[in-house]
């Protein structure tokens, strides 16, 4: 599996021709609600060549599911399979066309194209916020989305992660870097990869000490050895 860092807590995932998109966010809207929050990385405008097979909001917060970033990928001529918790489904689906906009709230799961897609629980500020774990049949990704250190999280989970992706910023209602530590020695994966930094704030991911932790490059593809 290919994995790129497309900023923020923004995911591109590809196998075998398959294209999977999480949370991307390639505008600078939160800036216009927010001015303290302007983007630090210019947009890499080359992605929105990119047509997915798949995309994941894990919710309804503007750095995560976006409309403007989203009407690069998904209109009324494309067909795409959306997975969305509740309060990003009744928005994204009014965009109609072709595209399977599949309601994704905790405990489901979505097979497609031979990788399986399961709804996890994650803490947070939104009414239905998930996390997500795709497993190809060779590894499990876990994409913890935005989210707390909660217990009831662990439940969810299966005993054999390959690798989480977690946030470390510590503000919005999300895990701070050492709580993001305390929840990767439960979790227990092979790796460790700290997003949602760097975009908003000055942080550089090295804040996170997790001893398995691979920090990524933003528009690069992580490198998981």
């Amino acid at each position: 599996m290919k994995i790129t860092w497309l900023g923020q807590a923004g995911l591109l995932f590809e196998k075998n021709g398959v294209k999977i998109m999480i949370d991307p966010y390639l505008s600078n809207s939160v800036e216009k609600i927010n001015p303290k929050n302007y983007r630090r990385v210019p947009v890499l405008e080359s992605l929105f060549d990119i047509q997915p097979d798949i995309m994941i909001f894990t919710h309804n917060h503007l750095d995560h599911y976006d409309p403007e970033t989203v009407k690069n990928f998904i209109t009324d001529k494309t067909s795409v399979t959306v997975l969305a918790p509740s309060s990003v489904w009744t928005e994204v689906r009014k965009i109609g066309g072709n595209n399977n906009f599949v309601q994704f709230n905790r405990y489901t799961e979505w097979t497609e194209k031979g990788i399986k897609f399961s709804a996890v629980k994650a803490e947070h500020s939104d009414i239905t916020p998930i996390g997500v774990i795709i497993d190809d049949g060779e590894k499990k990704y876990y994409i913890t989305g935005d989210t707390l250190y909660n217990k009831e999280i662990f439940n969810d989970l299966p005993k054999d992660i390959d690798v989480v992706f977690l946030p470390v910023n510590g503000v919005g209602n999300n895990m701070n870097a050492i709580d993001a530590q305390r929840f990767c020695e439960v979790v227990k994966p092979k790796y460790a990869v700290p997003i949602h930094f760097g975009m908003f704030d000055s942080l550089t991911g090295e804040e996170f000490s997790f001893n398995k932790r691979v920090i990524p490059k933003i528009y690069k593809e992580i490198e998981l050895k």
